[in-house]
């Protein structure tokens, strides 16, 4: 017995541990198990938990494991690690599209995925199901007193005459590590070259740098500092409990939208089951009235088409051009030279 468990302990020691790092791990079990499925996203769990839920009044024998990661997590898991997962779920477009053109993505077709517009699906592999907005939050609290900036040029203008009270009180992505921030990031280049006159001032009066949106939101919302640049304006809005400490900017020179998506992995080990939670999903998404188990904007209109100050990143090819090594290294050089003066 002893050499059992002698044995079982080296064995389990000597055995590699995954490459890529969980943020969080829930299962939600059923009464009756009669399959399982694993969801890797890097939504918040809180967020999609009533999404899993419906799922599960409609497939009550279908135990869900959904892991929490970062969008680069993603990639180690599912290209260097070749991990089994049967739905991939991400806010970062570009490495959602790169997954599928790589061949790492099976092809998916139903009533459902008939739902969903061209421009938000691609190659019948990646399946948007939200519509978001990079939103500004700020704390109101610091800004007591100033008028509140509804541009990136305001912004700056604050920070500039105000750096004192703003001294290492700005964040935002760390772009080298962020997925969904590096996407934000040189989309916002894109469009103006407000993006680096802005880093250049948040690199002057000191930044705070983050994995994630919700500590963001959470770091303002307790006074620790007084912007977040870029957070995903979904997860602010869900925040009722700090509606009272919070400001949320949609800005005015323009607003990136993104979508986040999900695909179904060529080596899924529960084909039928991940066929019928991206169903599911999109179904939600695509459906009007919205859901009260959808707790996302959901996309059953071309938002761009309602205002001029949108500027929605398009699903396709073109989001590989920033994920090339040269264009990327080039890129977080230059942002780095920015933001990290101090």
């Amino acid at each position: 017995m002893c050499r059992s468990i002698l044995a079982a302990i080296i064995l389990a020691l000597a055995s590699p541990l995954p490459a890529f790092q969980i943020q969080e791990e829930t299962v939600f079990e059923v009464d009756k198990k009669a399959g399982a499925l694993r969801i890797i996203s890097t939504a918040d769990i809180d967020l999609f938990a009533p999404i899993i839920k419906s799922f599960q009044v409609q497939n009550p024998m279908i135990e869900v494991h959904y892991i929490g990661v970062t969008s680069t997590e993603i990639m180690t898991a599912i290209t260097q690690e070749n991990e089994a997962f049967d739905v991939v779920i991400s806010s970062a477009m570009d490495l959602q599209i790169k997954l599928a053109n790589d061949g790492y993505a099976a092809p998916h077709f139903s009533a459902a995925s008939d739902r969903v517009p061209g421009w938000g699906k691609w190659r019948d592999s990646v399946f948007a199901f939200t519509q978001e907005h990079a939103a500004i939050v700020l704390s109101l609290d610091a800004f007591q007193g100033l008028d509140l900036p509804k541009t990136r040029q305001a912004l700056i203008t604050i920070l500039r005459e105000n750096p004192d009270r703003f001294r290492n009180r700005v964040g935002t992505y760390d772009i080298r590590e962020s997925g969904l921030g590096y996407l934000f990031a040189t989309q916002d280049a894109r469009t103006s070259e407000v993006f680096w006159r802005l880093s250049e001032v948040f690199g002057q009066v000191g930044t705070q740098l983050y994995c994630c949106s919700s500590e963001m939101i959470d770091d303002v919302s307790a006074g620790d500092i007084a912007v977040a640049y870029n957070v995903l304006g979904s997860y602010a809005t869900a925040r009722a409990d700090i509606a009272d400490k919070i400001h949320i900017i949609q800005p005015e020179d323009f607003t990136t939208l993104m979508m986040r998506s999900a695909l179904l992995p060529v080596n899924a080990p529960n084909t039928e089951g991940a066929g019928l939670f991206m169903d599911h999903l999109l179904t939600l998404a695509w459906s009007a009235p919205r859901s009260a188990d959808f707790p996302f904007p959901n996309g059953t209109t071309d938002e761009t088409a309602n205002s001029a100050k949108l500027r929605p990143i398009r699903m396709g090819p073109g989001l590989l051009v920033f994920l090339d090594r040269f264009k990327r290294d080039q890129f977080l050089n230059a942002w780095e030279a920015t933001i990290l003066q101090n």
